[in-house]
């Protein structure tokens, strides 16, 4: 079975984003606003906290999930794909960690 990744969830979110149905929550998540899917995703990061501060495996997993979509969806909601990030941490691999945090800090 092919390995499914970060990509396949992007396109499955662009695909249901044009689709315009009634039957898409990606696509009311996108109605609703920018603002609306910020928040949605504000509420998943807690979620994914709790999870890890709680130790549970499996519920961090499925918060971890839920966070990743709803970040594509954020990300969808402002016109920035996902190579836009992936360009911007391959930029950070250039550097050690910490260089490349004082150098943000910099600007």
């Amino acid at each position: 079975m092919p390995r499914f990744t970060i990509h396949d969830l992007a396109a499955t979110i662009d695909a249901r984003a044009a689709s315009g149905s009634e039957m898409s929550y990606t696509r009311k998540l996108l109605d609703k606003g920018p603002a609306h899917c910020a928040k949605k995703l504000g509420e998943e990061a807690v979620e994914t906290v709790i999870a890890a501060i709680e130790n549970d495996r499996n519920h961090l997993i499925a918060e971890g999930a839920d966070l990743m979509f709803h970040f594509l969806v954020l990300l969808k909601a402002r016109g920035v794909t996902f190579e836009d990030v992936e360009a911007a941490l391959a930029q950070r691999t250039a550097m050690s960690g910490l260089e490349e945090k004082a150098a943000r800090n910099r600007e």
